[in-house]
C-alpha cells in the first residue's frame, strides 16, 4: 500500500469517524429538543384553552351544559375541554373522545385504531383540558429537520474527502518529485541533490542522503586511489623481479644466485608495498579493528619497538611511560608509531640512536608520541610533503606510504601528526592521540 493510500484512508476514516460521531450527538439532541419543543407546545395550547375558557360569560357556560362547544382545530392538534362533573363542554373533534378522555396530569401515550398520539392533560378551576399530537405526524416532520440537518453534514463531509484527498496528493508531491528526479539521474551521478524548494520536512531525509552519497564517493575515490595506486607501485617491483629472474635463468653460478637473490629482495619489498597499502585502505575505509586489548602507552612502545628488529640499545627511552589508555585500537596504535621509529631508523644513519618519547597532557585529553633521529634533516620544502603518499627523500629507500598511513590513523581518531627540526641535527615527529577519558 502506498503512503498517499494509507494518509488518505486513515485521515479519510478518522474524519469520517468524527463527523459521525458529531452527526449522532448532534441529531440525538435535536431530536429532545424537538421533543421537548413539541410538548411544550402541547401543554402550552392547554394553558391557552384554560385561559381562554375561564373568560368566557356566563351565557356561554350555560350553552356548554345543553351542548358542547365546538373549537376550530389547529392541524395536528386536538383539544377536549371536561367540566368538574365530567361533561364536554368543548372539543376539536368529536371521534376522539377515547384520546382525549380525561387521566392523570402531565404528559402521556395514546393509542387508538393503530394510531399514537401524544397527550397532556391539565386541571385549572376545575375545568380538565386534554390535547392531544399524532405521533406520525411528529415523526414525519421529525424526519424532515433531519433530512435537512443531515445534508449539510454530508455536503461537509464528501468536500472534506476531497479536501483531504487534494492536500495528501499537493503534500505528497515533492516525495514524487524527488522519486522521479532520482531515477533521472545517472548511475554515476554523486553529485549532492539539490536542496532548494524542499519542504522541511524533506530536508533531513535528503541531507541524509546527500551524505550517503558522499560517503559512496569517497569510497569509489578510494577504491579508484588504491586501484592507481597498486598499479604504480606493483609495476616497479613486478618488472624488477621478472628481469633478474629471466638473468638467473640465462646464467650459472654466481651471478644466478645474486639474481635470484634481487628477485627475493624484490619480493619481499612486493609484499611490504602490498601490506602498506592495504593497511591505508582498511583505514580510510572505516574498517573496523576494534579487538577488545587495552591500548596502553607502555604496550604500544614495547610492540613498536618490537616489530622493527633492532636492538632496543639502539633505542633512546624515558624511565617511565604515562599510565594512560589511548582512545583508539592498539593495532593501529602500534602500526603508527612503528612506522614512525621505521622511518627515524632509515633516514638517521645506520648507528645513531633513535628517542622515543611520550609526554600526557591531562587538561587536553591528549598524549604525544614524539620520535627524533639524528640524520642530516629535510628542507623547509619536504617538511611540508612528508605526510604525502610514495613521497620519498632523495636517494632513499622505502615505499612512501608509511607516513601516509601514520596520518590517515591520526585523521581518523581526530589526532594530528607534526614534523618538527629541532636545534641541531635530526629530524622530530609528533603524533598527538586522543586519551581515553577517566584513566
Amino acid at each position: 500500500m502506498s503512503l498517499r493510500t494509507r494518509l488518505v484512508l486513515t485521515l479519510g476514516l478518522t474524519l469520517a469517524l468524527l463527523w459521525s460521531l458529531a452527526a449522532a450527538w448532534l441529531m440525538r439532541n435535536l431530536e429532545e429538543q424537538f421533543v421537548a419543543t413539541l410538548d411544550q407546545r402541547l401543554a402550552q395550547s392547554a394553558r391557552m384553552v384554560a385561559g381562554l375558557m375561564a373568560q368566557f360569560p356566563e351565557d356561554v357556560w350555560l350553552q356548554a351544559d345543553q351542548r358542547a362547544l365546538s373549537i376550530p382545530p389547529i392541524e395536528g392538534l386536538a383539544c377536549q375541554v371536561h367540566s368538574p362533573r365530567g361533561e364536554i363542554m368543548a372539543r376539536t373533534h368529536t371521534d376522539l373522545e377515547t384520546i382525549l378522555a380525561p387521566g392523570e396530569r402531565g404528559h402521556a401515550y395514546r393509542e387508538e385504531g393503530g394510531v399514537t398520539w401524544r397527550v397532556f392533560t391539565y386541571e385549572r378551576g376545575g375545568l380538565t383540558i386534554t390535547t392531544a399530537d399524532r405521533m406520525d405526524e411528529r415523526d414525519m416532520l421529525l424526519r424532515n429537520v433531519f433530512q435537512v440537518a443531515v445534508v449539510p453534514f454530508a455536503v461537509a463531509l464528501l468536500g472534506s474527502m476531497a479536501a483531504l484527498w487534494l492536500g495528501v496528493w499537493r503534500g505528497l508531491a515533492p516525495l514524487s518529485r524527488l522519486r522521479d528526479s532520482l531515477a533521472r539521474r545517472h548511475p554515476d551521478a554523486l553529485a549532492p541533490v539539490a536542496t532548494y524548494g524542499v519542504p522541511v520536512e524533506l530536508r533531513p531525509l535528503i541531507e541524509t542522503l546527500n551524505t550517503l552519497l558522499a560517503r559512496i564517493q569517497q569510497a569509489i575515490v578510494r577504491e579508484q586511489r588504491f586501484t592507481s595506486d597498486a598499479a604504480h607501485e606493483l609495476k616497479t617491483p613486478l618488472t624488477a623481479i621478472k628481469t633478474h629472474l629471466q638473468v638467473a635463468r640465462r646464467v650459472e653460478g654466481d651471478a644466478a644466485r645474486q639474481s635470484l637473490a634481487y628477485a627475493e629482495e624484490g619480493v619481499g619489498r612486493l609484499a611490504r608495498i602490498l601490506d602498506q597499502l592495504l593497511m591505508l585502505a582498511r583505514v580510510e575505509g572505516r574498517v573496523q579493528f576494534e579487538d577488545g586489548e587495552p591500548c596502553r602507552v607502555a604496550d604500544v612502545v614495547e610492540l613498536a619497538l618490537r616489530d622493527t628488529g633492532v636492538a632496543p640499545e639502539r633505542f633512546v627511552l624515558p624511565e617511565a611511560w604515562p599510565e594512560a589508555e589511548l582512545a583508539l585500537p592498539r593495532e593501529l596504535a602500534v602500526t603508527a608509531l612503528r612506522n614512525l621509529v621505521d622511518n627515524a631508523l632509515r633516514h638517521g644513519g645506520e648507528s645513531e640512536p633513535v628517542a622515543v618519547n611520550a609526554e600526557w597532557d591531562k587538561g587536553a585529553g591528549e598524549l604525544t608520541f614524539r620520535v627524533r633521529d639524528q640524520g642530516p634533516g629535510v628542507d623547509d620544502k619536504a617538511l611540508t610533503q612528508m605526510s604525502q603518499r610514495f613521497w620519498r627523500a632523495s636517494k632513499q629507500g622505502g615505499s612512501g606510504l608509511g607516513l601516509a598511513i601514520v596520518m590517515a590513523i591520526a585523521e581518523r581518531f581526530a589526532g594530528r601528526l607534526d614534523f618538527a627540526r629541532p636545534e641541531g641535527d635530526g629530524l622530530e615527529a609528533c603524533l598527538i592521540v586522543p586519551v581515553k577519558v577517566g584513566r
